[in-house]
């Protein structure tokens, strides 16, 4: 069956009915978008994670394009010559002509190929682009907007790459997905010109969406209301707006990845997304094979290090009662819901010192900004105590000598006569050293536009300096964490590991990979229901909170109350005993399987399957997945015991009731719905028959 379409490009109920079995070794996947080999936003996680699973449906046929950025490719890809002999026709033609393509391996999980297009080195074919681009769209890209003239050039270029492709000896069926505007040019290009391709856009965040929500407007209750090409013209982003919503109208199939962007898309692009598409993750990256608990400790101490230099001078917080809170992304100080984290920590504060509690909370913002190193402060705090961990050493040692020698002799060691003057003056010393007269930081480095910081501005309001009064305390972290780093050297993931909650309460957050890596690394987070993952995790789990996963309320209650209901969220958090919060670690874990790629890519693939371009009603049945029974510790909270190998003394008290795995079991997968049952026509029993259903039945997305 051609691919080629001669119907309006958002129709699909005109399509004829696909009859003849589909053969994946006669067709081609091109994955388009920006982020190929090129770390910029959550985008990148979704290929990189997915890449396997899509890399064993296709094969030797699944293609992955992307800009050529020379520092990434020295370090995650693999030149080699194509495979493919159309492919390597193609590409020496384009080379032959001009441009700069390169062909190559991922090293990431599943190696899939990629080619990789030099725009700069065609940056000479820029002016004649952009007019033709005039001609046939009525789009004008200024000259000054660099991220637009990347996106032209990268269009152009992907187009004639697939366009080339079409052309070949032995044509096969192809298909194209695109993501995001950047790539999304490429898409209208090859429509127009009418290449025999099936197109996919998927659209992760509107750009109109973000611009609004940063600007403090009511956004979701004003969608219907918005004049979309005013708005865009008012923020000059109008030629940015008109690609990604050609792009949107040009493709064959148009998905988005959560039910809140899909309204979105709808009022904003105006088009309703043909099918939602939830992001996942690698699940066995995160899983550590039962030891998640283990390394929380060993991370979580390797915080504890940190916590102590930063605080050295005021340490007087026991660290076993002290919980580790953060929030991480993008720094979009409203959209990712900083604001009303720092307002709910100041009456957090005021919480836990009426009601004299001994729990103290240390708040991490990671978010990248604009600074010009590490705070000297800062610095001098690890350096300090690093030199009393040494002092400590120095004095074991000579400590561990005497009473070794002692030992030996068959006497008893003089205790006032083991440790010298010279023992006690090297403490001495040590304990002057962490004398300090200041404060301890709130911002790990200097700011750049320190007066001006919409999170230390915040922090000055509320009045939360890291006094010895307050039980929370704040430390604003403004770059990407990394192993090497001289301060806190931890990756990403093993910091998560180490905290005890991540608090993402975002109005603007089409999915939310913060939250999901929380999850499938059983770390509880708090996300809200404007962001996709909070409205995927309420759609399938009957008690979110149950399992960790606390969904704030900012669609349908004020500023206030949700400030409100995210207080009493931490508030409840911080009462929990440490064996509680270790069997909610284990119940947030069991969630892992409903993020993972395994799973969600059985409706993920439905875009990556020329079966998209059926009707609806006559597209086969796929079946979503029966819950696992968990095989961690027993899901209650108030009934089970024993969870970790560490035993705290607060799990001596109400020990005596047992639990019933079986019935708790039971609960779960009550509790947990199935991820997804497309309404498909019965065509073919054996389609369906994957986990021995074949009634048909299941929750309609």
């Amino acid at each position: 069956m051609p691919l080629a379409r001669s119907l309006s490009v958002t129709s699909l109920s005109g399509l004829e009915e696909w009859d003849e079995e589909f053969d994946l070794e006669d067709a081609v996947l091109f994955e388009i978008a920006w982020e190929v080999a090129n770390k910029v936003g959550g985008i990148y996680t979704v290929l990189q994670t997915k890449a396997r699973l899509t890399a064993e449906e296709w094969g030797e046929n699944y293609f992955l394009v992307g800009p050529y950025v020379e520092s990434n490719v020295r370090t995650q890809v693999e030149l080699i010559e194509p495979t493919n002999p159309a492919l390597k026709r193609t590409i020496d033609k384009m080379n032959s002509s001009g441009c700069k393509v390169y062909f190559g391996r991922w090293l990431i999980e599943g190696s899939p190929y990629v080619i990789l297009i030099d725009v700069a080195f065609t940056a000479w074919s820029l002016d004649s682009w952009k007019s033709e681009l005039w001609d046939l769209c009525d789009i004008g890209v200024p000259w000054f907007d660099r991220e637009a003239n990347d996106a032209v050039l990268f269009g152009f270029l992907t187009a004639w790459l697939l366009g080339e492709v079409t052309q070949s000896e032995q044509p096969s069926h192809i298909v194209a997905h695109f993501h995001e505007w950047l790539a999304g040019l490429g898409l209208v290009l090859c429509r127009h010109r009418q290449l025999s391709i099936a197109t996919i856009f998927t659209t992760h965040a509107t750009l109109l969406g973000r611009y609004l929500c940063a600007g403090n407007v009511d956004f979701y209750n004003k969608l219907a209301e918005f004049n979309v090409d005013k708005e865009a013209g008012d923020r000059q982003i109008y030629h940015r707006y008109c690609l990604e919503r050609a792009a949107a109208h040009c493709a064959h199939v148009f998905t988005t990845v959560s039910q809140i962007t899909a309204i979105e898309a709808e009022f904003l692009l105006k088009r309703k997304p043909d099918i939602v598409t939830p992001n996942g993750l690698n699940v066995k990256k995160f899983s550590a094979v039962h030891e998640f608990q283990n390394l929380h400790a060993q991370s979580k101490n390797r915080i504890q290090e940190f916590v102590r230099g930063h605080f050295y001078g005021h340490l007087d917080f026991n660290l076993d009662k002290c919980l580790f809170l953060f929030i991480a992304g993008r720094y979009e100080f409203s959209n990712k819901g900083a604001d009303i984290f720092l307002e709910a920590l100041a009456r957090l504060n005021y919480l836990l010192r009426v009601n004299h509690s001994d729990v103290t909370v240390i708040a991490f913002f990671i978010m990248p900004a604009r600074t010009n190193n590490f705070n000297v402060e800062t610095l001098k705090g690890q350096a300090v105590r690093k030199q009393l961990w040494d002092t400590a050493q120095t004095v074991k040692e000579r400590f561990g000598k005497k009473l070794y020698e002692s030992l030996l002799v068959g006497q008893l060691p003089d205790v006032s006569k083991i440790m010298d003057k010279e023992d006690f003056t090297l403490m001495k010393r040590a304990i002057f050293a962490t004398q300090r007269q200041c404060q301890p930081p709130v911002c790990t480095h200097n700011m750049l536009e320190d007066s001006n910081d919409p999170i230390l501005t915040s922090v000055r309001r509320i009045g939360l300096f890291n006094s010895s009064a307050d039980r929370v305390k704040i430390i604003f972290h403004p770059e990407f964490l990394s192993s090497t780093s001289p301060l806190l050297p931890m990756d990403y993931e093993e910091f998560v590991r180490g905290c005890h909650l991540g608090v993402f309460p975002s109005y603007y957050e089409p999915w939310g990979y913060t939250p999901a890596e929380c999850t499938v690394m059983g770390i509880p987070s708090i996300s809200t229901n404007l962001s996709g993952f909070g409205c995927f995790m309420e759609e399938h789990i009957a008690d979110p909170s149950a399992y960790g996963i606390y969904i704030l309320d900012r669609r349908y209650r004020g500023v206030d109350e949700s400030c409100n209901q995210l207080t009493s969220f931490l508030f409840q958090f911080c009462k929990q005993s440490r064996r509680q919060r270790i069997i909610q670690r284990n119940r947030t874990e069991r969630l892992s399987d409903l993020l993972d790629w395994k799973y969600l890519g059985r409706v993920k693939s439905l875009h990556f399957n020329p079966l998209v371009l059926m009707p609806f009603g006559s597209r086969p049945q796929t079946s979503g997945f029966r819950y696992p029974r968990p095989a961690s510790v027993p899901p209650s909270p108030s009934l089970s015991r024993h969870s970790s190998p560490h035993h705290s003394e607060a799990e001596d008290n109400d020990e005596e009731e047992r639990y019933d795995e079986d019935l708790e079991a039971e609960k779960d997968r009550v509790n947990i719905r199935q991820p997804y049952t497309l309404p498909f026509k019965n065509k073919s029993s054996a389609v369906h028959g994957a986990n021995g259903n074949s009634d048909g039945n299941g929750e309609k997305d």
